[in-house]
């Protein structure tokens, strides 16, 4: 990949100002001590070439994921009717939000993990038997203890979202770009229903001009408006360099990178360039240089902080350029830098992860709704397995069939549907 980027040109240095430290809990990064200086730029093209080299440690991350997002919205939609059970014609209709394949059926699918979804028929009204899954006691619990992780960690979750916010010029951003975000950012499935209306002194739905419905936050909070960055530099950079507003990011690339001594110049006379807060007005900034691109990759540094996971799907931000103030293309800045950020292709998409957030493999700082969604993930590799065994078989009880005209399951199902439609 070739890269036009500017340079900026220092007038001074007392030192050289980057080393390479030991890995921490193993995990290698590149670490920029800098000194504040008097710079200016000049709009010199520098031809730097950077590549992209696989991490299998993170591509194991993202690859050991996969459906889990899936498996755990489907057990969300299924908790919320009372008699515990959905028609999977009525599943379907939430296909979209799973994220799974065209090519494999939601029904093939939720049969994988007969550990998680219990599968019984119901006549139809016409004689047929219709397909069913409700929890299984073993997801019930594992999902009930998720809610009252939700419950304990509500305030926090509340943060992420208002810093979220507060990365965007107008602190507002359409329902749809969040609904991307809620599950990165640790929000309930029904966030809108469950968790929003609890706090109108926080947030407000508003109409944007282009009619789709957004969310708002009614007051800026100073206590919130400081980065990840700006936190550990207070602790790991030298008050001088704070003083200054020189940070450097963590930085840090999978062996055998190779980095170019080009390259290497310019990384470091980049981090050398001042920081800007991601929570600050940037629109004197000019962006075509390199202070602009630094702000962007700050606003992005910051953005994965506020996931669970430090990591999102490419497409999720791709649709926030306007609202964070950010230049065409500016997605960019992850192939630019491939030191802060990793772009792994598992899984049939790009997902962008936070290095400096992983030793290997480990996720340094495990959040509780973590731990229950590893958990879930262990359930579903069990219960794949053991059906592949042929350990798991349908009995009679199990496989039931109820007339649906003795009840009144389908008038309530379609409450509990509008209420997650709309």
């Amino acid at each position: 990949m070739c890269l036009l980027l500017i340079h900026p040109i220092p007038y001074q240095r007392k030192m050289a100002w980057w080393s390479l430290l030991g890995r921490a809990r193993g995990s290698g990064f590149l670490c920029a001590h800098k000194r504040g200086f008097i710079y200016q730029q000049k709009f010199g093209l520098v031809n730097v070439k950077l590549k992209w080299v696989k991490d299998r440690a993170l591509d194991a991350v993202v690859a050991g994921e996969r459906d889990l997002k899936a498996t755990c919205t489907l057990v969300s939609i299924i908790s919320s009717n009372p008699h515990g059970g959905f028609p999977i014609y009525r599943l379907s209709r939430h296909r979209g939000q799973l994220g799974l394949s065209h090519d494999i059926r939601l029904a093939t699918f939720i049969r994988r993990f007969p550990n998680i979804f219990d599968e019984f028929h119901v006549l139809d009204s016409g004689g047929t038997r219709v397909p069913w899954f409700r929890l299984t006691p073993e997801a019930q619990n594992l999902h009930q203890e998720e809610l009252n992780a939700l419950q304990e960690n509500e305030m926090d979750i509340l943060n992420r979202l208002m810093k979220l916010l507060m990365l965007t010029c107008d602190i507002t951003l359409p329902l749809q770009t969040i609904d991307q975000l809620k599950w990165d950012l640790g929000l309930p499935y029904d966030y809108c229903d469950s968790l929003l209306p609890r706090y109108p002194e926080l947030f407000s739905m508003v109409s944007l001009p282009d009619n789709r419905a957004g969310l708002k936050l009614r007051s800026w909070d100073d206590r919130l408006a400081v980065s990840q960055l700006e936190k550990d530099a207070l602790l790991n950079q030298k008050e001088e360099d704070v003083r200054n507003g020189c940070l450097a990011f963590p930085i840090g690339f999978t062996r055998g990178f190779g980095l170019k001594r080009k390259c290497m110049k310019w990384l470091e006379e980049w981090q050398w360039l001042p920081y800007t807060s991601p929570y600050a007005n940037a629109s004197h900034l000019d962006s075509r240089t390199d202070v602009s691109e630094k702000r962007i990759v700050g606003v992005f540094h910051e953005l994965l902080h506020l996931t669970l996971q430090k990591k999102t799907e490419r497409k999720n931000v791709s649709n926030l350029r306007k609202p964070l103030s950010c230049p065409q293309k500016f997605t960019k800045v992850f192939e630019r830098h491939p030191g802060i950020f990793y772009i792994s292709k598992k899984c049939d998409t790009q997902t962008v992860v936070l290095r400096e957030a992983y030793d290997r493999q480990q996720l340094l700082q495990k959040h509780g709704i973590v731990e229950i969604r590893e958990r879930f993930a262990r359930m579903m590799e069990n219960g794949f397995l053991d059906k592949s065994r042929g350990l798991h078989k349908r009995s009679g009880i199990n496989d039931l069939e109820v007339d649906p005209s003795r009840n009144s399951y389908d008038d309530q199902l379609d409450d509990v549907e509008f209420k997650f439609e709309s």
